[in-house]
């Protein structure tokens, strides 16, 4: 059986309050209808040992769509994460 009905992604932003590329993914995702999980990881520094440990990257934004990851605010790798979703 084939469902073509569009699955909803799993979007967590990784981000910093005095990070301006978080704002704008943030704002971006957003300005795009998209919900997201945002943790901030000066306030949740388990998440930052998390993102190192998965990227060996110290920078924010990190971006997952489901199990892709990407680094910083990089609109057609996020715009391309999304297009399986038939939401883009």
């Amino acid at each position: 059986m084939n469902d073509s009905s569009p699955k909803t992604p799993l979007i967590t932003l990784y981000s910093a309050s005095w990070c301006a590329f978080c704002h704008m993914a943030r704002e971006y995702l957003k300005g795009r209808g998209f919900t997201f999980r945002e943790i901030d990881i000066d306030r949740d520094p388990a998440a930052a040992q998390a993102i190192y440990a998965k990227t060996g990257q110290a920078g924010v934004p990190v971006i997952e769509i489901d199990n892709e990851v990407i680094l910083g605010f990089d609109r057609p790798r996020i715009d391309g994460a999304l297009r399986q979703y038939k939401i883009i």
